[in-house]
């Protein structure tokens, strides 16, 4: 079956991925991206992640469109043993699928790989404060990513130069994890 979004194409492994040379999606396709996500695992260049990552909890995510067509990223994540939800607009790019906002310092949000029911792989180019980096992140529908959603991530995070011990799978939150 031909996929919906003629801006992904399938890889033959189930999964899709940009294709940047096709045409405009049709109206509403956009929105299988968005609902619930759990963000479970996190490849970083933040100059602290690598110590930190121990301590780092998965995280809920709500992707929802606002009334101006800019994507509204609701996130909720453990800090300082409170729950922390944070909110930001983006506003969407020339290609289908990437975003930004640079006054707040996301330079790039772009999808690279997803199957939309089950996961996305998102990179995010980020510049807070004195320091600029990247993270891809897996997004699952579930708070358990299947094998190959893992795999994928993997794949995606080596394949963009970060090492393994710049990757971390995240510990469950009972707390705070869902936006």
């Amino acid at each position: 079956m031909a996929p919906y979004c003629p801006e992904l194409k399938s890889t033959g492994t189930g999964s899709k991925v940009l294709n940047h040379g096709c045409p405009p999606a049709p109206p509403g396709s956009h929105r299988q991206l968005l609902g619930s996500w759990y963000i479970l695992a996190v490849a970083s260049g933040e100059k602290d992640f690598v110590v930190d990552k121990a301590t780092k909890n998965i995280e809920g995510v709500m992707l929802t469109l606002t009334p101006e067509n800019t994507l509204k990223v609701l996130s909720s994540r453990s800090r300082r043993e409170r729950c922390h939800l944070h909110a930001v607009e983006l506003t969407k790019q020339n290609s289908r699928w990437v975003f930004r906002n640079p006054s707040l310092g996301v330079l790039e949000y772009r999808v690279l790989a997803t199957n939309f029911r089950d996961y996305a792989i998102v990179l995010t180019q980020l510049e807070l404060q004195d320091e600029a980096f990247s993270t891809v992140e897996l997004y699952s529908r579930t708070e358990l990513a299947s094998q190959k959603a893992m795999g994928l991530f993997t794949k995606w995070s080596k394949g963009l130069g970060f090492s393994s011990q710049q990757q971390a799978t995240l510990q469950k939150d009972r707390e705070c994890h869902r936006a």
